[in-house]
Parts: C-alpha cells; sequence; structure tokens
C-alpha cells in the first residue's frame, strides 16, 4: 500500500477521532507516542483550527498521525419536519434560557480541509459519512498519505476499495457517536462485528481496522484473529488524562444511573450511539432526518446543558461498552489494550 503501513504500529491500537472535544492533540499524540496511531477529529473546527491541532500534535510526538474528515453528503431534511422538530425542542430551550438554533446545511469546510491535510502530510487520513472521488484518494496518495473509508457493511467496503482507498475501518453496531453509515437515513447495520470482518478481510483485497464496542485487552486479541490489522477503540479513551472530555461527559460515563446505550438521531439528524437520558426519551420519536441541520437545531441546546453540568439534555456519546472505561494516562490504557 502506498504512504504509511498500517500493519507496522508497534501497538495494534488506534485512538480513534471522537469531534466535538474528547479528541486531542494531546490524546491522538500520546497513543502515539505509545506504539499505536493518534487520531485528530476535524469535524466541526474550521480549516484554520484543523490545521493548529495537527501542528500541536506534531510537536508532541514524532511519529505517525491520522486526522478523519466528515465527507459532506446530500441534505436529507426537509423543512417541514424540521419545523416539528422545533416546536418540540422549545420545552427545553425555556428549561435552558436559551434559543434553538437556526437549521443549516454546510459541507464542514470540505475542500478547505483538503488542502490543510495535504499541506500537513499526516500519514493517515479517514474519511466518515461518505467516501473521497477517485480525484481525491489520488492526491493523497501522490502525497503519500494512507487513506481510509469508515464502513459499516461488505458492500460499502467495496465501494471504498472502488474509490482507491487504502484500507478501511470495519465499524459494527457497538460503537459510540456517529454510525458510519453511507446512506445518511438508512437504518444502520446490525451485524455483528466478528461477522463484518470476516466478510470484509476474505472479501477485500485491503487491510482492515476493527472498531466499534472494543474495550479491552480480549477485545482487541478478538479482533487481530479475526484478521484486522489494528483494533479502533473511542470509548475506552474518553475517561483518558488527555482527553478532552468535557466534565459533564465523564461524570456520566461513571454513573451507576446510566445503564444503556441507544442509537438515534435526535441529536444531530444522523443515527449515533450514546447513554439514554432525557434527552433521548423525550425526542428519539419524532427527530426528524438531516445533518447537520439538526446538530445546529439542538447545538444551544446541549452546550446550555453542558453549562448547567446536566448530562440529561445533551448527547454523551458512548459505545456498548462504556462501564469498561478507566481513567489514568493513554500509555497505561494502550499498554493494558495490548
Amino acid at each position: 500500500m502506498s504512504g504509511f503501513d498500517l500493519r507496522s504500529l508497534a501497538a495494534p491500537v488506534i485512538a480513534a477521532p471522537m469531534a466535538g472535544g474528547p479528541s486531542t492533540p494531546e490524546l491522538a499524540a500520546a497513543a502515539t507516542n505509545a506504539g499505536g496511531l493518534g487520531f485528530l477529529a476535524a469535524g466541526y473546527l474550521t480549516a484554520e483550527a484543523l490545521a493548529d491541532r495537527i501542528a500541536a500534535a506534531r510537536a508532541l510526538t514524532s511519529g505517525p498521525l491520522g486526522v478523519n474528515l466528515f465527507v459532506p453528503q446530500p441534505s436529507a431534511a426537509s423543512r417541514d419536519p424540521l419545523h416539528r422538530y422545533a416546536i418540540s425542542l422549545e420545552d427545553d430551550a425555556r428549561r435552558y434560557g436559551v434559543r434553538i438554533g437556526e437549521p443549516r446545511f454546510d459541507d464542514d469546510q470540505w475542500a478547505a480541509k483538503l488542502e490543510v491535510v495535504l499541506d500537513a502530510r499526516p500519514e493517515v487520513v479517514s474519511f466518515t459519512f461518505g467516501l473521497p472521488d477517485e480525484a481525491e484518494c489520488a492526491r493523497f496518495r501522490d502525497a503519500g498519505i494512507t487513506t481510509v473509508a469508515t464502513v459499516t457493511t461488505l458492500a460499502e467496503g467495496e465501494l471504498a476499495v472502488g474509490c482507491g482507498i487504502d484500507a478501511i475501518t470495519a465499524q459494527g453496531p457497538g460503537a459510540g457517536g456517529h454510525r458510519g453509515t453511507l446512506d445518511p437515513i438508512a437504518s444502520p447495520a446490525t451485524q455483528p462485528l466478528g461477522q463484518l470482518l470476516r466478510a470484509t478481510t476474505v472479501g477485500l483485497k485491503v487491510p482492515v481496522i476493527a472498531a466499534g464496542g472494543l474495550m479491552d485487552a480480549v477485545d482487541v486479541a478478538d479482533v487481530l484473529a479475526f484478521g484486522a490489522v489494528a483494533a479502533q477503540l473511542g470509548t475506552a479513551f474518553l475517561l483518558s488524562d488527555e482527553a478532552g472530555s468535557s466534565p459533564v461527559h465523564r461524570a456520566a460515563l461513571q454513573d451507576p444511573d446510566f445503564t444503556e446505550t441507544v442509537v438515534t438521531r435526535c441529536f444531530s439528524g444522523r443515527y449515533a450511539r450514546g447513554l439514554r437520558n432525557r434527552f433521548v426519551d423525550d425526542h428519539d420519536a419524532d427527530a426528524p432526518f438531516g445533518y447537520p441541520e439538526v446538530h445546529y437545531m439542538t447545538s444551544p441546546l446541549r452546550a446550555a446543558a453542558v453549562k448547567a453540568g446536566d448530562p440529561h439534555g445533551v448527547n454523551v456519546w458512548a459505545g456498548t461498552g462504556f462501564k469498561k472505561a478507566r481513567t489514568g494516562p493513554v500509555a497505561d490504557i494502550v499498554s493494558a489494550l495490548v
């Protein structure tokens, strides 16, 4: 494969990109310095902020780094469902004393971020929600950057390889945060990670990274035995010293009152897994499709809930194994995983 070989990691552990705060330069660098591969999450950042974070991580490690980009897709939103959802959110707005955000569509500065990554040349770039086109893949290949696509089915993996992608991340249903499903309105795949790994490692002629609900050394050993070249973990690092997880997020993950996760589109208009809380119970049934429009609508409510220290008004992204998340330095967590 061109660029960085994912099979060369001393520790076959990847710190997953987690947009919205948890993925800091310190977390990415610490994972790399522990022998794995740390990722920076470009989602929701400006192109300038992404460049700053890549530079900050580079200053903390001489090893490989990854950057994850959200690939823009056509809007799945329509006006009337968004309007009805705004009405249903009014009680939350009153509760926190804020206004509901304006639904809007943007492409997350896709073109500008491509240029940032091509200029900074991290060893790996990964894609979520969609796929780059063949010309974009070729630009990364020419720059010596290894490309990775997040997929949830063998069919999605075949599409990725057809675009010229170097490797895939096979994301199972236990993953915390947004599902990597390419179709923004399709029900997320429920095929167990083990079966997805069997299908993709046999059916695709590219390296496969395993992701979704992995939390401990047994999980890592299992996916490597299935043929994965590395295990990607996100929730396992949310309580680490270097993570940028909010105090509300950290407390909720350790709160015995939270017992289950659920896949919902009520926070962003796209399916994602997090702790079941009041907001989910109130809005899961009536939440419309529409990312990033719904994300922008709920953003002021979620920010106010965090400010108020209320875990019931914000997305607490977490995988199914969140109870196994441990505190401490990233280096210790990686060491325990391998």
